[in-house]
This record gives structure tokens, sequence and C-alpha cells, in this order.
């Protein structure tokens, strides 16, 4: 365990948000949904008390009079938008290991990869990063680098640089699952919110009917059903806005990630792949 003195200048533990929120951070740009969901409990919370506190308000009366499912539907915008905050900032951490600062291949023409200098790196990585399983390249290249010090085969780095780079991709996706579940189930929140209303509104209809009795009192009986239907359409609305805004929001970021993903197996091949040389006894058993 390193002192706070010898901390490297990359330290995952000290500089992840979720490890400084509330600990048990996720791995690369992956969110601790669980947690996440506490925080978003709290932000939907915030979100209602003043609208709790001006209950006359338009804005209050579109969430605090649909029924049950406005509430839901700010609980899982709250829950998508802060898990996609998170991952953007976990993301910008990940893309410091690009930094000229923190480059760990040495850069210098005369410098040959191979099993006898594949310590010079893999110490750079540790002087560089607190743990290198918690960073997308760095894990990327000690995962390579260690399977040439062991079997001294560089013919191999560059297929397990692919390989891990497919199963980095694969990971990217899945970490993205449960943001795109939300994307799908805050509209149909909104329409059983708006089904929800056109029942009661037509319930409420077929009683004006059964009690019909003068032509007044029966218009001002359908202008309350009337009233009631337009209101139905509101969750529908708030689902739809909110629905639209994370997907834009998850679609740029995704899109970033890919490109950071790109970027890393770019690097290899700078820094790794390029600075392999194949050793007289490889030759000749090919």
């Amino acid at each position: 365990m390193n002192s706070p003195e010898t901390l490297p200048p990359l330290c995952w533990n000290r500089m992840d948000i979720e490890q400084r929120l509330y600990g048990g951070g996720g791995r690369f740009t992956r969110v601790n949904m669980f947690r996440s969901s506490i925080i978003a409990l709290l932000l939907s919370v915030l979100f209602y008390l003043p609208l709790v506190m001006f209950p006359k308000h338009t804005l209050s009366q579109m969430f605090l009079e649909q029924g049950p499912t406005p509430y839901a539907i700010v609980f899982l915008s709250a829950w998508a938008s802060f898990a996609l905050l998170i991952k953007s900032r976990k993301l910008a951490l990940q893309r410091r290991c690009f930094q000229e600062e923190y480059r760990v291949v040495p850069s210098s023409p005369g410098f040959i990869l191979a099993a006898k200098t594949v310590d010079v790196v893999m110490n750079n990585i540790h002087r560089t990063v607190d743990d290198p399983r918690h960073f997308v390249l760095f894990n990327r290249i000690q995962i390579a680098l260690s399977n040439l010090r062991n079997l001294g085969r560089v013919g191999d780095v560059e297929d397990i640089l692919r390989a891990q780079g497919s199963h980095d991709e694969s990971s990217m996706e899945t970490s993205y699952s449960v943001l795109n579940s939300f994307v799908w189930a805050i509209p149909v929140l909104g329409f059983i919110g708006t089904v929800l209303g056109l029942s009661a509104a037509i319930g409420e209809f077929g009683g004006v009917l059964q009690g019909a009795g003068e032509m007044d009192a029966i218009k001002a009986s359908l202008q309350n059903v009337t009233a009631g239907l337009s209101e139905a359409f509101v969750t529908t609305l708030e689902a739809l806005v909110a629905a639209l805004m994370i997907q834009l929001w998850l679609a740029f970021l995704k899109k970033n990630e890919e490109e950071f993903l790109d970027e890393c197996t770019e690097y290899c091949t700078r820094n790794v792949v390029n600075k392999l040389r194949i050793m007289v006894y490889e030759r000749d058993e090919e």
C-alpha cells in the first residue's frame, strides 16, 4: 500500500470520482449502478421539494397530480443522468493516460521491446499508476507484456493486444446495457401513465352518461372529462422529453468512448508493436 508521500501521479483510488464520492467505483468507465441509485433517489427528492412547496405552480401540477408514474420517470431520469455524468468523468480520467508526462514506453529510437526490456516498461507503469488494472490503456499493455516476459515470443504480442482490444470494446458495450434499458423504460412509463389517465377519464365519462340530465349539466361534466384527457398525455410528454435528452447524451458519450478505445489501439500499435523486434530463435521456429 502506497503512503500519501509515494502515491503515483495517476492514482485510481484517489482520482476516480466514484471512489471519492462513495467508494466501490466500477472498473474502467463502468458505473456502480447500485450505489448510484441511492444518489439518484436523493436527487429525485431534491427535485420534488420545491414542487411540494409551491403546489399551485404549473410545473408542480404536472409532476404531483398525474398519479404515480411521474415519480418513477423522475427517478429513472435522475439515475440515468447521474450515471452518465459519472461515466463522463471516469472517461476523462482514462484519457489522461495519453498525456506525454505519463509515457511508459521509452520514446528513444534505439529502444527495442523484447523479453529482456519488458521490466523497463512494467516498472514505468507501476511508477505511473497505483493499479494498472483500472486503466484501459495500461491494463492492455501490461497483459501483452506479461505474456512477452513469460514466453519470450514477440510475435504473440500483437495478437494479444488485438484480442484485448476486442474485449475492451465488448466490455464498453455491456456497460451501456442498463442505461439503454432506461431509455426504453422511461417512454413506456409515460405511456402507462397516459393509459391510466385515459381509463380514469373514460370511467368518468361513463358516469356522466349514466347520470344524464339537463344539457348544461352534461356539458359541465364533459368539460371535466376533456380536461382529464388532456392531463393524461402530460406523463407521455414528460417521459419523451426525458428519454430524448438522455438518449442524446448517451449517444454522444458512447461515441467519445469508442474514439477513446480507437486511440488506445493506435497508441499500442505506435508505442508497443512498432518497438518489437523478432528474435533470431523465433525466425528459426518459423
